[in-house]
């Protein structure tokens, strides 16, 4: 499993328009990833209502995970959109 820890640095956090745009990055990925709060459960990023569902707002820590081998890219790509700024 990979994971990568990253503060959202975007404005509105994931809500409504952030959070569409990640989705459909997350979709141009060759793995499949998940994110979460620290302590919270994994949802989807393919899943537009999971990743509004965490009410991820800016500052707040996320998690994204893969369990798909050499994904380091998908985590980078996705990490860099929620740091900045979208």
């Amino acid at each position: 499993m990979l994971e990568r820890r990253v503060v959202v640095a975007i404005e509105e956090g994931l809500h409504a328009r952030p959070a569409a745009v990640f989705v459909r990055l997350a979709a141009e990925q060759p793995a499949a990833v998940s994110i979460r709060t620290p302590d919270g459960d994994p949802v989807p990023t393919s899943s537009i209502l999971g990743v509004m569902t965490l009410g991820a707002r800016l500052g707040d820590e996320v998690v994204l995970a893969t369990e798909d081998d050499g994904a380091g890219s998908s985590l980078e790509a996705l990490a860099t959109y929620l740091t900045t700024a979208g």
